[in-house]
């Protein structure tokens, strides 16, 4: 039964591939024409389809809303029914629909009319009344679905999705559309964060800066980086300018050179300079200051070389920076 099992997967996964390679050919001059239209629209992309169109369809409004052009998807029952209103005539209509048939699409196609909002189809059969109404159809037909019954939308919804992110690609593309767009409206998702967030964002400050001045002995030091808990202090002058940083691994090289801690001052064992960073860079920027010196941690600092703060790598794995 096991092996069985794998060879309907198998099945299933190359009919959709030979789908989705004959949908290659389709990508031609209405398909063009559909992203010119897309791309002059002054309003939003209203995204319409019934049943695992319609899921196809939510999935479609999604991936052009997070790549810029701004969409929604209505289901078309509830749009005979009050939603229609959602469209303005600033609008463009993509309608879903395999067999280019369903009811609920076509009664809508009066007021789509009345309204001039330009309408692309997309449909699995070219000569169907949805395709005919349409100012452009792509067409998304499949010679058959992997069900066995040839009968579940399968090959058939995979395809269309695959339209779908073509548009929503070539409309980025064209728009100009960078990281930092896409970053500002995921600002909950990784890469939001590795473009959107800043230092300042995430390092301690005032209080929570551990800082020491360079005649502090050793041991009222580690009371500060014990205190603060960065594994870290700043050294300053006595103009509160870093000239250096003692971490827990100068710590050890002092512990094995058996120095006095409590007669030693931190700056002859400190390490001088010091890796720093402005509070206005990217977090993902101090990361990458850390990765590249093999350090855990680094001085904020303002355009005095004054620190202003310090963060850890473990402040940016908390932020979900790493």
């Amino acid at each position: 039964m096991s092996n069985n099992y794998i060879k309907l997967g198998k099945a299933v996964v190359e009919i959709e591939k030979q789908a989705i390679e004959a949908l290659s050919s389709k990508i031609n001059a209405d398909f063009s024409k559909a992203c010119e239209i897309l791309l002059s629209c002054d309003g939003r992309i209203v995204v319409i389809g019934m049943g695992k169109s319609g899921h196809i369809g939510k999935k479609i409004a999604a991936t052009l809303a997070s790549t810029g052009s701004p969409a929604f998807f209505v289901h078309p029952g509830e749009a005979s029914h009050g939603d229609l209103g959602m469209i303005t005539n600033k609008d463009v209509v993509i309608a879903i629909s395999n067999s280019g048939e369903t009811n609920e699409i076509i009664s809508l196609l009066p007021v789509i009319k009345r309204l001039n909002v330009p309408l692309i189809s997309i449909t699995g059969k070219t000569d169907s009344a949805l395709a005919d109404f349409a100012d452009v159809n792509l067409d998304a037909s499949v010679e058959k679905e992997a069900c066995p019954m040839n009968l579940a939308p399968t090959a058939s919804t995979t395809v269309t999705l695959v339209m779908g992110d073509a548009l929503a690609v070539s409309l980025l593309d064209a728009r100009g559309f960078t990281e930092n767009d896409f970053a500002l409206s995921h600002p909950g998702g990784s890469l939001g964060r590795r473009l959107l967030l800043k230092v300042e964002d995430v390092m301690h400050k005032g209080q929570d800066v551990p800082i020491v001045n360079d005649s502090t002995c050793i041991s009222d030091a580690l009371l500060e980086m014990t205190n603060k808990r960065l594994g870290m202090t700043c050294v300053v002058d006595n103009e509160k300018k870093l000239i250096g940083i003692y971490t827990d691994g100068d710590l050890r090289r002092t512990l094995a050179n058996n120095l006095n801690l409590n007669q030693t001052s931190i700056a002859k064992v400190m390490t001088h300079g010091g890796k720093t960073v402005s509070s206005h860079q990217l977090a993902a920027e101090a990361l990458q200051i850390m990765e590249n010196n093999a350090i855990n941690a680094l001085v904020v600092v303002d355009e005095n070389t004054s620190p202003i703060g310090a963060l850890n790598m473990y402040d940016l794995l908390k932020a979900g920076v790493v």
